[in-house]
């Protein structure tokens, strides 16, 4: 029999609220199974939150504590547990930090700006303090830590294969100055050579293409239908609808058909981060590095 691995309480208010979700559980002689009983949810939803890698829905944990009587507790404290879980993030990206997790599958859309967990800290910050200008420093540093926290997502053996198509005005578009931006794009080759994510780059002059929009977001589950995910400077939300889905699926692929091949892209962002190191990227948007393939 496998050895029941423990919980760390003192790791974080998920770990907290799950250890003890496990505690008051065992000791009412409850399986996972037995608890789950007349929810919607099933054991390995309660599993993982019992050790802090998902939060409770409120009507889950309404359920929980009619089970187990526990006056309340968890529903009140489950709210905690998503601020914990979603601190630096936006309230609209919440829902997508945790399901990102359980994705198999991410297909992903950048116009403007490279995807979060590429982002090293300065890049980060450069965003931040652009799109929230008087943010403090405290909230900044928040904003960045929780985004490199998602780091994983492009590293990580177990994280979703993801493939990522994105606009060349990335490459173009100097967030930092030439130093910081070779660094920045030198870390998306080297993390893009661990073949955990194929990039796509989309020259700036190709003619009508789908999405011409902000930031999309196609996840696909295992045990789940897949999701949609579209974002505007401080909004953002979520699609289930299927046929909506197919529509945007359909798109993606004439998006990947319009892109340069994987290696020619990833080639060209070399080629961007050798340039901003030579301080030759001043030019102008007609002389960009793929304009003339």
């Amino acid at each position: 029999m496998a050895r029941r691995k423990e919980i760390d309480g003192s790791a974080g208010v998920p770990t907290f609220y799950g250890k003890e979700l496990r505690w008051k559980r065992e000791a009412a002689g409850l399986t996972l199974e037995q608890l789950t009983k007349g929810s919607f949810y099933g054991l390995s939803h309660l599993s993982e939150i019992e050790r802090g890698q998902r939060r409770m829905p409120q009507d889950l944990a309404e359920h929980v504590d009619r089970v187990l009587k526990t006056d309340g507790f968890f529903a009140r404290c489950c709210e905690d547990v998503r601020k914990a879980k979603t601190r630096g993030h936006a309230d609209y990206y919440a829902d997508v930090v945790e399901l990102e997790e359980r994705a198999r599958d991410v297909e992903e859309w950048m116009p403007d700006l490279l995807p979060g967990p590429l982002q090293l800290e300065p890049y980060i910050r450069a965003v931040v303090h652009a799109t929230h200008p008087t943010e403090p420093e405290e909230e900044v540093s928040t904003k960045v830590s929780a985004r490199r926290e998602r780091a994983w997502l492009f590293e990580d053996a177990k994280s979703p294969e993801t493939w990522v198509v994105m606009s060349e005005l990335v490459l173009l578009r100097p967030v930092l100055d030439p130093d910081g931006m070779a660094e920045q794009l030198a870390h998306v080759v080297e993390v893009a050579q661990r073949r955990r994510f194929i990039p796509q780059i989309l020259p700036w002059n190709v003619a009508g293409h789908p999405f011409t929009m902000g930031t999309t977001r196609l996840l696909t589950f295992s045990d789940a239908p897949p999701l949609m995910y579209t974002e505007g400077m401080y909004s953002g939300q979520l699609t289930d609808d299927p046929s909506c889905i197919r529509k945007y699926a359909k798109a993606y692929d004439r998006l990947r058909a319009a892109a340069l091949p994987p290696d020619v892209s990833l080639k060209a962002i070399e080629k961007a981060a050798e340039d901003y190191r030579n301080g030759k990227h001043s030019r102008g948007l007609e002389q960009g590095p793929l304009a003339q393939k």
